[in-house]
């Protein structure tokens, strides 16, 4: 049996995550999202690959839909491919994914419709219609999704409620991160997953040569740049996703804002907001084990300095901090804002997070440009001050070879990164862990050979036999490894001979050779060799047995 992997999303690209897994005759979906950079065909993944030729039904050509967590590139395809394409079949994500993606789904819906007037892809009733397929899932929950493919979630840090999945069908198994994090910050904890048996492990490098300092002197550096800009009377624009980085940031500012007893206003632009500090405080469950210990005392989402945004305010003078939407600057309010802040040298845009190619973000980025063309009629000069920190949640390229150094898995597929960083991650992965890798691009389709297991039951001579042997050989084996009612002195390693025994419709077994006759019902007969001269030793006889 062999796994069949179809990169629909996140080959080569960060963008538009959904990986069509095909184990066991069971095709699953992981991720179903969008690409924010694009805004023809491009931006979502392409469905009718995984139909066969003249298909048309999704429902019969995938087993299930499994997303890792609320991120729009990885589930801002969701309600076009079950209301649009018409997949009728089970969608699992974890309770905060589900309780948090209409509010994520729904603003960026009203954000390109709205403000950009684009075409609807999907509208606010097909949101809803799709979240009631989602059936939820629990961390460490193992789902029977038939009789032949189980699922199970695993914490991965990230954002709340993101979840590493494991799929298994007889003895092929796989895991697919998702993006994930394998350092704590201040309201996440850092991935956790169990040592799995796998013959597949699908990870996401987005920071595939990234190894980041320390996370306070990055939190250090972050608050002196907004401070200094503040304390000379300027604006600090920072794009971010109403819900993740941006309650991390807010926690991290309001704290310093307490402590130094600054009064300059920190904005945050969405109500979205209101709704998403909501569903934190009620899935406390699902944060660090900081927040948990001290939520009693004090819920830390109850930002003491950090307020709501009217759109009047944009042009009022003055120093503050705004967080506006939608993060990477690829429209909305946060784009608005930039416009009018950036041809100011007194401000800042600070970017937190990675920012995909095709956004405004990603432009600021990739140099210092004194001018950014925001359409072909548009055109924004840039004398602000730019300041991009590594406060994205995804794991960095330790974490990457470390988490695949603990599942040992037999094989590696790297998605959500850029290809060059790809490259060289495949390198490190094939030569320092001697695992085999490799980085499809989109629409592309890799086959991963499997090992299958056979169940074999030995008999109790046989292994009693096995234990003498090897005590007899090295005293020091004396140990019991399969348990109280095991024979003394039996170890799991070495080598042993004994006669397979296949019968049909019974389990096979190991057996020792006079167990083999019982069972044929036959006597153990001798024949002797004897040479034709008529001294002959006693050596040499030979019995046969």
């Amino acid at each position: 049996m062999a796994i069949e992997c179809l990169v629909l999303g996140a080959g080569q690209e960060v963008g538009k995550s959904c990986v069509v897994v095909t184990i066991g005759g069971k095709r699953v979906m992981f991720d179903c999202g969008m690409h924010m950079g694009y805004h023809d065909h491009r931006r979502y993944p392409d469905f009718p690959r995984v139909l066969a030729a003249g298909a048309s039904d999704y429902t019969a050509a995938i087993s299930c839909v499994v997303i890792t967590h609320f991120h729009l590139d990885h589930i801002g395809a969701l309600p076009y491919f079950t209301e649009v394409c018409g997949y009728h079949g089970p969608v699992y994500m974890t309770y905060p994914t589900k309780a948090l993606a209409p509010l994520m789904l729904e603003d960026y819906r009203k954000v390109m419709v709205d403000h950009r007037g684009e075409e609807e892809q999907y509208s606010y009733e097909d949101i809803l219609r799709c979240m009631k397929k989602v059936i939820p899932l629990d961390l460490k929950q193992t789902i029977q999704v038939d009789k032949d493919l189980l699922i199970c979630a695993y914490y991965a840090g990230h954002v709340l409620g993101a979840a590493m999945i494991y799929a298994k069908v007889g003895d092929a198994a796989v895991v697919y991160t998702g993006d994930y994090n394998m350092t704590p910050d201040r309201h996440l904890g850092a991935a956790q997953i169990d040592r799995l048996k796998l013959d597949l492990l699908i990870t996401e490098s987005t920071y595939a040569k990234t190894v980041r300092d320390s996370k306070h002197a990055r939190e250090r550096e972050f608050l002196k740049a907004v401070h200094k800009c503040v304390s000379g009377g300027g604006k600090v624009l920072i794009p971010a996703f109403a819900l993740g980085r941006a309650q991390e940031l807010c926690i991290l500012l309001d704290d310093y804002w307490e402590r130094m007893n600054l009064k300059i206003p920190i904005y945050f632009s969405a109500g979205l907001t209101v709704q998403a500090n909501m569903y934190y405080k009620m899935l406390i469950g699902w944060t660090s084990q900081k927040i948990k210990n001290s939520y009693t005392v004090h819920n830390p989402f109850d930002f003491k300095h950090v307020c709501h945004f009217e759109r009047s305010f944009i042009n009022n003078p003055g120093p503050c901090v705004l967080f506006a939407t939608p993060g990477m600057i690829s429209g909305g309010f946060s784009l608005e804002v930039f416009k009018k802040w950036a041809p100011s040298e007194k401000n800042l845009v600070t970017l937190p997070g990675y920012c995909v190619a095709g956004t405004i973000g990603h432009k600021l980025m990739s140099g210092k440009p004194t001018k950014v063309d925001i359409d072909k009629d548009t055109h924004i000069d840039v004398r602000c001050q730019i300041h991009q920190l590594s406060f994205s949640p995804h794991t960095d390229s330790k974490g990457i070879m470390d988490l695949t150094e603990f599942l040992s898995p037999n094989h590696v597929i790297l998605v959500h990164g850029e290809k060059p960083q790809m490259a060289f991650l495949k390198e490190r992965i094939e030569s320092e862990l001697g695992i085999q890798c490799c980085y499809p691009a989109n629409n592309e389709s890799v086959t991963i050979p499997t090992t299958q297991n056979l169940k074999i039951n030995a008999t109790e001579k046989f292994i009693t036999s096995c234990c003498v042997d090897r005590t007899e050989n090295n005293p020091q084996n004396r140990s019991l490894v399969f348990g109280s009612d095991m024979p003394e002195g039996c170890n799991t390693e070495g080598v042993a001979e004994g006669i397979l025994l296949m019968e049909k419709s019974k389990a096979p077994k190991i057996l020792c050779e006079d167990e083999l006759l019982h069972s044929l019902g036959m006597e153990k007969h001798y024949v002797h060799f004897e040479p034709l001269h008529s001294s002959r030793t006693e050596e040499e006889n030979t019995v046969l047995e």
